[in-house]
């Protein structure tokens, strides 16, 4: 084992490796060739002496050893970020903190909280992005982002199944709702009865993948018609307002809902729980993730939604 020739170059991609979950999207977030990647992590795992991902028919995760080599590459890359800023005259990042979020957090709880802590913590710099749950908790495994605003559906299992497990903290509970057109007959009461929902049409996720059905009520006992498909929230709500067909919706998206949408609680079967919930690895976080997550927290109170228990 031999790490005196392992370059920069090898510990970054290997990061987006780790982070984006397969050599074919590492490389494009990169820049790079797939070969060219592939030929990076070869040459890790030779220095290595050891395996350092798996390989599976999903993508690829880090193997014990990877997790060794990905903890003090983290250190080394952060290492070297800081002496190329300090060398350029730009400030230290101790008061930066880096968020992601999964598009419905980004709608109304991120934006609010942003605010909140220009107020409270002028000095302090959030720098964020959006992804799906398993990108950002690829990302917080990797050590790209230092908090994650993470979906969760039932049964509520971890977003993944590495040790250390991910330190968690549920935000907000709340039941699914359904964004109907504000010209539906379902539109006209509170509420939508489940029974309802057979028969509609329906804008569902991405045209493949597990996101598929995402926007469609769970459960049904029929084959939805699918009318369109869109990975956006905000794309799908204006599929709604255009009086394409029904999609589910976090409760929290009512305020942002476009004209023309109503958000509505369905009642007649189980209830359909989401929660949003708050992660980072489980070492002890800085003083700035500490403010960042407590005013996170403080803001999903003030949401008026029943909070749980982490």
């Amino acid at each position: 084992m031999d790490f005196t020739d392992v370059s920069l170059t090898a510990l970054r991609v290997f990061r987006a490796v780790a982070e984006q979950g397969t050599f074919t999207a590492a490389a494009g977030s990169l820049g790079y060739t797939q070969s060219a990647v592939s030929r990076q992590i070869a040459a890790i795992e030779r220095a290595a002496g050891a395996e350092l991902l798996e390989r599976r028919r999903d993508g690829v995760r880090l193997t014990t050893a990877g997790r060794v080599v990905m903890r003090r590459a983290r250190t080394v890359l952060d290492e070297i970020d800081a002496a190329a800023r300090e060398l350029s005259g730009l400030p230290e990042q101790a008061g930066t903190v880096r968020l992601g979020w999964v598009p419905t957090a980004g709608a109304v709880l991120v934006p609010r909280a942003l605010v909140a802590l220009r107020q409270s913590d002028p000095g302090l710099r959030v720098v964020g992005r959006e992804g799906g749950t398993p990108t950002l908790v690829r990302a917080l495994r990797a050590g790209s982002i230092d908090l994650a605003l993470l979906a969760s559906a039932p049964p509520f299992r971890a977003p993944d199944a590495e040790s250390p497990p991910l330190a968690l903290q549920t935000l907000t509970e709340r039941a699914l709702c359904l964004a109907v057109p504000s010209t539906h007959p379902l539109a006209r009461g509170d509420f939508v009865d489940v029974a309802d929902l057979r028969g509609q049409r329906w804008i569902a996720g991405s045209s493949s993948g597990e996101d598929r059905l995402m926007g469609v009520w769970p459960g049904l006992d029929e084959r939805p018609d699918i009318a369109h498909t869109a990975r956006d929230w905000l794309a799908k709500l204006h599929l709604v307002a255009a009086g394409c067909g029904l999609t589910t919706a976090p409760a929290v998206l009512a305020s942002a809902a476009p004209p023309g949408v109503r958000i509505l609680p369905v009642r007649g079967g189980p209830q359909e729980q989401r929660r949003l919930l708050l992660a980072r690895l489980p070492q002890s976080p800085t003083e700035p993730v500490t403010r960042v997550a407590a005013t996170l927290r403080a803001v999903a109170l003030a949401s008026d939604a029943p909070t749980a228990a982490p």
